[in-house]
This record gives structure tokens, sequence and C-alpha cells, in this order.
């Protein structure tokens, strides 16, 4: 085809062809020549050096229902919910039938009560829902007398009786009932310094219904036990370890308390009585290894904040929990 004339649809087609084969040749010989050599994989690192790490045996611990039963055993539990729920699963029960747990006694035993430490040779001991009490209470003084804690699953209960107040004339409530309602009110499911709160307001002279659930009775053949029967199945105990349960995280084994943190542990349960009317071993124990290693309270009521700001406390219980603390450090010198 000379200069000037037209070009047939077929030789443009050709040529517009051969221009888009010639443009993907230009490209691959220029991304050929401008690429980089790549060095040939890795091999994987072999695994450090040591001992193989072997998976802990499972804890297994002996439970029983505190009015009588067979004998079961639990394992696989992180918390308390966790805990009432392997229980139910064991005797056949829905585990809102749980009041509350004691070590090694069948007996409403608030010295025995299940807080967040399980020794691994401690037997447990259900008490669950017996009777349903309901009683008028009249106060004739700010407080009532009595001191409140929780099974850390939604029930609160009565912990201690001040001898001599307003709730000891009423010989129908005892150590262990369950507040179920206030008023027709129900409080399933509140914290123990909710209820103690909630009673606290109640006017004076003005007299308000409690609706109580007690523990069912045991039968009197049930003797009291001290310690699980023994069995290796599972454990590695070296007599002075307890499962740490917790509301957040899961479970760990640990060394029993030193006797800095029973002691520092029991003046902070005695501090949250006097101040909030309840008691609360495990919750002690969190305030006391928030301050173990503070320096001054600013830095432990920040700490304390970060993992206890929903109880809000006042500055004068926070204050005296440091000094307790402290006094406690003292001591120990």
């Amino acid at each position: 085809m000379q200069k000037g004339e037209a070009m047939s649809p077929r030789d443009s087609r050709a040529a517009g062809a051969e221009a888009v084969e010639e443009q993907k040749a230009q490209n691959q010989r220029r991304n050929q020549g401008s690429g980089e050599p790549t060095a040939p994989p890795l091999p994987p690192s072999p695994p450090p050096p040591g001992p193989p790490e072997y998976p802990r045996p499972r804890l297994i611990f002996h439970t029983q229902l505190a009015h009588g039963s067979p004998t079961g055993r639990i394992h696989g539990f992180t918390n308390v919910k966790e805990l009432y729920g392997k229980i139910a699963e064991v005797f056949n029960i829905s585990p809102s039938e749980i009041l509350f747990c004691t070590l090694n006694s069948h007996k409403v035993d608030m010295q025995k009560l299940l807080g967040g430490q399980i020794g691994l040779e401690d037997f447990i001991f259900a008490h669950v829902r017996g009777e349903t009490k309901e009683v008028e209470v009249t106060k004739t003084e700010d407080a009532l007398g009595l001191t409140i804690t929780d099974n850390g699953a939604g029930y609160a209960f009565i912990k201690r009786i001040k001898e001599g107040s307003t709730i000891d004339q009423l010989k129908t409530v005892c150590v262990g009932d369950h507040i179920e309602a206030i008023n027709d009110q129900s409080i399933v499911g509140c914290r123990h310094y909710e209820v103690a709160k909630m009673l606290k307001e109640q006017p004076r002279g003005l007299p308000f219904t409690l609706r109580l659930v007690g523990p069912k009775k045991a039968f009197d053949m049930i003797g009291m036990r001290t310690r699980a029967p023994k069995s290796t199945e599972g454990k590695m105990v070296n007599g002075r370890e307890t499962l740490r349960l917790r509301s957040k995280g899961t479970s760990t084994v640990q060394e029993v308390q030193n006797e800095f943190d029973e002691l520092a542990t029991r003046k902070v349960d005695d501090l949250l009585e006097s101040y909030m009317g309840i008691r609360d071993v495990e919750l002690a124990t969190t305030i006391v290894e928030a301050g173990r290693d503070k320096k001054n309270p600013n830095d432990f009521a920040e700490a304390l904040d970060s993992v206890l700001g929903d109880f809000a406390f006042p500055d004068v219980f926070l204050f005296d929990v440091w000094g307790a603390i402290g006094e406690t450090k003292t001591e120990r010198m």
C-alpha cells in the first residue's frame, strides 16, 4: 500500500492486532529487564531448645449436696457460675437451685464458705434452695444488724447477724438465708453491696417485707467431712496450692496466701463490713493485691479503680484500707 491510499478494513484490523502484540512483547521485555532476583524461601526455624511442654492434668474435685447425696466428681470450671453448672449437671438439678457452697463441711458455716479460692484437696458441699418464708421488719435504728455477702452467681444472702440487733429479734431469720425480694421487688442478680444499700435506705419506723429462702436442711445421719477422699487422679498437689477462681479470665493454680496477705485480707474484709455491710473474702483479696506494691494512696486508688471501679468506694474507705495494708506491712517487718 502506497502513501495516500486508503486502508481497507481488513488491513486496519491486522495492523491493530500487530500493534497490540508488539506492545505486549515490549511490556514483557521491560518487566524481565527490571525484575530483581528473589532469594529462595528460608527453612522453618527449629523449635527452641528445652523440655517439651506437657498439659497440666485436669483438676478433679469431689462434691455432695449438703442435705445428702452420693459423691460426685467435677472438673473444667473457671469461675463460680461454671462451678455451679458442673455441680448441677452431676446431680441433675438447675444451677439456680444452688444458694452457696461450703468447703469440707455440710453445715451452714460461714467460716467455711466457698469464696474465690478452693484448696486442691477441698471437698465441696452445695447448699440448695429449701423453705421460702416472708418476714415483716420494722427498723428501730439505722442499722438492721445484717452482714450481706453473695454467691457470685446472683444470690445475696445473710452471712452474719449482730447480737441484739433488730434482725436478731426475728428468730425466723437465719444466717445462710438468701434474700430473694424486698417489698416484693426481686433482687435476684443484685450484688451484695447493692442489697446492703437497699436495706440501709429503708426508712425507720415503717415496716417492710423480706422474702427469704433458707438452705435445705441436712439429714441427721450426715457426719462432718474434713477432707476429700484421697485421689491422685489428675492432680499435682504439694499441699499448699489452691485453685483461684476469677470473675474475668481463666482460673489459676497458686500458692495459698502468705501471712501478710492473709492478715491484710482479714483486715480489709472487716472494713468492708464496717463501711458497706458486706463480707467478701475474694473482694478483699483483690483489694490487697491492688495495694501490695503501691507507694502512696493515690497510686493505690488508681489501681483499685481500674479493677473495681463499679464499686465507687468512698475516699474515707480507701484511706482506711491503705492504712490497714501499711499497718500490716509494718507488723510483718
